[in-house]
């Protein structure tokens, strides 16, 4: 099929969603912290563990929904270490996130053969899976509907969460006192304002959405848990975020960027490139976007950011 052809394809773009809701997820979390003024890089263990424990539950309740409540509470108890550690005791956020994406990865890989005598992967008795909901009507649209209408719950929560984070940032009292935390902490205290309250909520929150990022991949793209499954992505989720420059609008701009590298490196590798290079395909990308648009972003978001 001719380049110009695959790129109109509308199930290209459907894997190109299903690719960008996780990363989404986990980097509107990101977001929120850096708006908070705690750098957030723990991202990739987060989504770990959220993907682990929703595997689990839904194995043992066999429902998605519970599936999906354990990874958030798993997460949020991840990120708690955070925000004690960042927050209350003034550590080295980048030091306490590589410790908690080390963590993550090596009790993911101990509990999975404890705790169901498998290696590698294991997928929920059943085969539980976080179902589509088709919108009556839009799904059926030509093109728009496989690509926006037919998603997963927690895809219409991610998509949702991009202008609802925007407005609130950006159009709301909380939205001011979040920004003033993470850029005059001195002045906001002055105002009032709890710094480590903020902060605390703000870590916390990135949990729960990477908690939802790490159920959507496990339980929503591909069914299973395979030890180290999220394979680099809370690593891209972090870079979303810097390249967005913690702006919702930049930070799905990037994640989009990200997902449609991913989609179309699968796709080359149906074609018969060597999936070392197709793996590569998503970081290289991103990389070469965060040097070359980093100045190009600074300006068409600042042209969207108002203050209250």
């Amino acid at each position: 099929m001719p380049l110009a052809e695959q790129l109109l394809d509308a199930s290209l773009w459907a894997s190109v969603t299903r690719a960008l809701i996780p990363v989404l997820l986990a980097a509107i979390g990101g977001m929120i912290c850096e708006r908070a003024g705690v750098f957030q890089i723990s991202l990739e263990g987060m989504m770990l563990v959220g993907a682990f424990g929703a595997v689990a539950m839904a194995h043992v309740s066999g429902s998605a929904t519970i599936g999906s409540a354990a990874a958030v509470m798993a997460a949020v108890l991840l990120s708690l270490i955070l925000a004690f550690g960042a927050v209350s005791r003034d550590g080295n956020p980048i030091v306490l996130g590589i410790a908690i994406n080390i963590l993550a990865l090596g009790i993911t890989s101990f509990l999975l053969p404890q705790l169901f005598g498998v290696r590698g992967t294991f997928q929920p008795e059943g085969g539980v899976r976080i179902p589509r909901l088709l919108l009556p009507g839009l799904s059926e649209l030509p093109f728009l509907g496989p690509v926006l209408f037919s998603l997963s719950f927690l895809g219409y929560v991610a998509l949702v969460l991009v202008p609802l984070t925007w407005f609130v940032l950006f159009r709301t009292p909380v939205g001011l006192r979040l920004r003033g935390v993470g850029e005059r902490p001195m002045a906001a205290e002055t105002l009032g304002v709890s710094t480590n309250t903020y902060k605390y909520l703000a870590v916390i929150a990135s949990g729960a959405l990477t908690g939802l990022a790490g159920a959507q991949l496990a339980l929503g793209n591909v069914g299973v848990f395979a030890e180290n499954m999220s394979s680099g992505r809370g690593w891209i989720a972090v870079v979303a975020v810097l390249l967005g420059r913690a702006h919702p609008v930049g930070v799905l701009g990037a994640c989009l960027l990200f997902g449609f590298a991913e989609a179309f490196g699968f796709r080359l590798q149906g074609q018969g490139l060597a999936v070392q290079i197709t793996d590569a395909v998503p970081f290289v990308v991103t990389l070469i976007a965060l040097v070359l648009a980093r100045k190009r972003f600074t300006r068409l978001l600042d042209l969207s950011e108002t203050k209250i």
